[in-house]
């Protein structure tokens, strides 16, 4: 898979009429990546990947595992992970005709749950939800797509790139609906069905029950151990808890040529008085605070920027991180490789440099590291 190079021939403008800088550019965010080195798989056993540690401080990369991941972590430091469960939130229906319909549910799970009410008919709940469909013929508004005979859904509104709002009618338990029939919703660049060994791998060994939601797993969670989480608290290093729900907008590529115009999407945001106070206390200790996963990172980042501390938070974030934000929270961040040109990979260029990032990825990809959700790991010092 080889990505454009960046053509400085033809500079893209701002409206005054100057050149877009670098860190703005999204022909920036490109790099040679062979196809072969995207993860379609975990590695054999959880905990076995491997992690290019990158030292802002130094200027030095180091190789290594991520089981030794306790060697390179600074002293005393506060991880704070995000536990969301992936929900199987791919479902398959039909349409009256017999036409098969793929939806995917992009609302997180407990907002539905907390806005259903009663409908007509013993036992029946409704809720609109925004979501995904893909079918042979688009299904107008009014349109109805039957997943089994307790579970359907009709059409309210349709949009771009098969986005929709639908009305869910639904008896019993909603998420036990798509956990006996959906399928989890692999990322687009994972060229096969998502099978039985998903169902453990495409979750963290932290993910909870009471956040089942996300429609993509916070994959730098993933080679987390329950032995390398018990190293770590040997070792002196504490662990907090925060939610996000991870929507399918982060697989969405930055389309606008200046970064800065890009609408980000938004994705809804949990930190418990608990979390709140634990990173709290670590910042006014003086103990560093890693995040795992830009998910993790959004976050903090997200609810302070909007609130001014940390603090209890829930709601939605739409923060865009980008080259010359000012971290408030993160002081070092375990991740995974992303995709080029995507937001994701700009929040990491603003934390670390997006030169040194491409750097680093340049130098790891040479050295045969895998990349994306069952790739390998970076951490960010």
């Amino acid at each position: 898979m080889k990505t454009k190079a960046i053509d400085t021939s033809n500079a893209v403008l701002t409206e005054s009429g100057a050149p877009v800088p670098p860190d703005f550019a999204l022909a920036s965010y490109t790099y040679d990546l062979p196809e072969e080195q995207i993860a379609q798989h975990p590695a054999d056993k959880r905990g076995a990947s491997r992690l290019f540690v990158v030292n802002r401080a130094t200027g030095t990369n180091t190789h290594a595992m991520f089981s030794d991941l306790a060697d390179f972590l600074p002293k005393n430091a506060l991880l704070v992970v995000n536990n969301s469960k992936v929900l199987p939130a791919r479902i398959f229906g039909t349409r009256p005709s017999g036409g098969r319909v793929e939806f995917l549910m992009l609302t997180p799970l407990p907002l539905i749950v907390a806005s259903a009410a009663p409908e007509k008919g013993e036992g029946w709940q409704t809720a609109e939800v925004e979501g995904l469909l893909r079918m042979s013929k688009r299904v107008k508004p009014g349109g109805e797509v039957t997943f089994s005979d307790d579970f359907h859904l009709v059409v309210a509104e349709t949009g771009e790139f098969g986005k929709c709002f639908v009305r869910l009618f639904w008896r019993g338990e909603l998420k036990q609906h798509f956990l006996s029939q959906g399928h989890l919703p692999l990322p687009p660049y994972i060229k096969r069905e998502d099978d039985s060994a998903d169902k453990d791998r495409y979750q963290t060994v932290y993910a909870k029950d009471e956040q089942l939601g996300s429609v993509a797993a916070p994959t730098a969670g993933l080679h987390f151990t329950d032995e390398l989480r018990t190293r770590l608290a040997e070792r002196g290093f504490t662990w907090a808890e925060v939610t996000l729900y991870v929507g399918y907008g982060t697989f969405s590529p930055v389309r606008c040529a200046d970064i800065r115009d890009h609408g980000m999407h938004k994705e809804f945001i949990e930190i418990t008085p608990e979390a709140a106070e634990a990173i709290a206390k670590a910042k006014a200790e003086g103990r560093p605070i890693v995040t795992v996963g830009t998910t993790s990172t959004r976050v903090l980042e997200g609810a302070f920027a909007q609130t001014g501390k940390i603090a209890p938070f829930r709601g939605w974030t739409d923060i865009f991180i980008y080259p010359g934000f000012a971290f408030k929270v993160a002081d070092h961040v375990i991740t995974n490789f992303h995709l080029p040109e995507s937001s994701l990979l700009m929040m990491i260029g603003a934390f670390a440099g997006r030169e040194r990032v491409l750097e680093a990825y340049a130098e790891a990809l040479s050295k045969g590291f895998r990349v994306f959700s069952y790739g390998d790991s970076m951490l960010l010092l």
